[in-house]
């Protein structure tokens, strides 16, 4: 996030687009419910009838894979009433001309037809968005899993520089992470192409930099992603695979081609707190530590950096996963001299110049939010106040164009599936399945417009099938208003019905995560 959860206490109008917040984030979805009694305005865009819209000044609910389109319609409406932040765009913004010309023709009128949203009510949103003096956007993967991801966030930006909502508290562009430690794991490289900092590995300052600290050279090219992976797996050009904390044969897109790729490996490990569905699989299992059990520290999604206390030991021979990769380079031939948690941050404020200015005598009194360049420094909850992290400190403009999702509804699958999360469980459910919550939610259910499930005789609590190119799930029929005709939504928490038999294993270009928010399905009684 670019701003912290202080921040939306200043929040005149906050935008919740493609996030079932009061579900997946419950407490952020308090603080925006919270803000909104104080007087704030709330625009909601989401193709279900999730709670927030309860509460929304604009409600709007967009056809899935529209995002684009609906938000070039907003910033249309925002540039022909001017409504935008003139100042801002020339002071700290570049490529303002090529955004104005291609919003154009994106005309409430013509989104309309795109998104199925009325041309009055992006309007309203528009007004709502683009009148404010301090303006928040909030999403999640409803934005991100698409095959146009990566262009839907862009979009989101534009409209953020465009109304000069960056830099101050009460605005900001804010994607809420899907799970504790994501932008943690990604501050420390967990990601094909950068090093610890973000620094690109097929750089000379990366090459500099790993000479320095661990006297190698990093990888000439970047690595793969978690689907490349999987497709090189398919094909034969991976043979074994570490997987860690993960359970993809529940989670991945197009699940039943996932489980066939796992186990036609030569080798496979997994690392994990319990035995899942993705661990059955694996040639050898290593148990996992889980949170109360060790120390060390957590990046949460406004980057503040927390310390874990350890609380009590792990049963059996489960280890800490820095203990298990320690001892793991020994058997490759590599001597890390880490002997605790506080050890490796240590490399961490090495590598990692965000961190540089954290140690654990700062963070025993409290969280730092990153960058924290020094020991005297703050750290920052608000990001961008000054300047942009580019070349010249200005930003640019992302003009995107909408384009279709890899799929849309036809004569031999009519309906559009979407998953998601429930307020019950988390993930695949190893863990929320396993405790309290599984009580209250225990098996999938589908969710279904009335005029549909009336079209098929279908009743409450029924079986409904769901059929699309990928496999068919079959749950218990949810009759509700919640979707709209047309729509079906399924949680994917169930190994013993993956939601994820129904997605395709496609993904978006950028950033090649999977398009799970739209598949073309077909429904049958039973």
């Amino acid at each position: 996030m670019t701003n912290d959860y202080e921040s939306i206490k200043h929040a005149d109008t906050i935008m919740v687009i493609g996030s079932n917040t009061t579900e997946a984030h419950p407490v952020i979805g308090a603080m925006i419910k919270e803000r909104v009694r104080a007087g704030a305005k709330l625009i909601v865009c989401d193709p279900r009838l999730i709670e927030l819209h309860r509460y929304a000044d604009a409600s709007v609910r967009q056809r899935s894979g529209s995002d684009v389109a609906l938000v070039n319609a907003m910033m249309h409406v925002i540039l022909k009433e001017g409504l935008h932040d003139e100042a801002f765009v020339r002071e700290r913004v570049e490529g303002f001309e090529a955004l104005k010309a291609l919003v154009q023709r994106y005309t409430p009128e013509y989104a309309e037809e795109i998104t199925g949203v009325p041309a009055e009510t992006i309007v309203r949103a528009a007004r709502l968005y683009g009148g404010a003096k301090n303006a928040a956007i909030f999403y999640t993967m409803g934005i991100t899993q698409h095959v146009t991801g990566t262009n839907n966030v862009r979009s989101l930006c534009s409209l953020a520089l465009l109304c000069g909502n960056l830099g101050r508290p009460g605005t900001g562009v804010n994607p809420l992470r899907g799970q504790n430690n994501v932008q943690g794991a990604c501050d420390m490289g967990c990601l094909p192409a950068t090093l610890p900092g973000y620094l690109k590995v097929n750089t000379g300052a990366a090459a500099e930099k790993t000479r320095a600290l661990w006297g190698c050279a990093p990888p000439e090219k970047a690595g793969l992603t978690v689907a490349a992976m999987m497709e090189a797996a398919a094909k034969g050009d991976i043979g074994a695979l570490f997987i860690m904390g993960e359970n993809p044969a529940v989670t991945d897109a197009d699940t039943g081609h996932a489980v066939h790729t796992l186990g036609n490996l030569d080798f496979l490990a997994v690392q994990d707190i319990f035995l899942t569905e993705t661990a059955r699989l694996a040639d050898v299992v290593l148990p996992a530590a889980c949170w109360p059990e060790k120390e060390g520290t957590c990046t949460n999604t406004t980057r503040a950096v927390q310390l874990l206390r350890k609380a009590c030991d792990p049963p059996g021979g489960a280890r800490d996963d820095w203990r298990t990769f320690v001892e793991l380079a020994k058997r490759f031939g590599h001597q890390w001299r880490f002997d605790s948690a506080k050890d490796i941050f240590e490399e961490i404020r090495k590598a990692n110049p965000a961190y540089a200015g954290m140690n654990y005598e700062r963070l025993e009194r409290g969280y730092l939010q990153w960058p924290c360049p020094d020991e005297n420094h703050p750290g920052t909850p608000v990001l961008h106040k000054e300047k942009f992290a580019r070349a010249g400190g200005k930003a640019i403009f992302s003009p995107c164009e909408w384009s279709a999702p890899h799929e849309w509804p036809d004569g031999e699958y009519p309906f559009i599936a979407t998953t998601g999360r429930s307020l019950f469980h988390y993930h695949s459910g190893s863990m929320t399945r396993r405790g309290a919550p599984g009580r209250h939610l225990k098996e999938l259910y589908i969710e279904i417009n009335p005029a549909d499930a009336k079209n098929l005789a279908l009743a409450e609590g029924e079986t409904l099938t769901v059929t699309s190119r990928r496999g068919s799930v079959s749950g218990r029929a949810r009759i509700t208003e919640k979707v709209a005709p047309g729509m079906v939504f399924l949680p994917f928490h169930f190994a013993e019905a993956p939601a994820n038999l129904l997605t395709a294993a496609v993904w978006d270009p950028t950033s090649e995560t999977p398009g799970f928010k739209v598949s073309a399905v077909r429904l049958s009684k039973g």
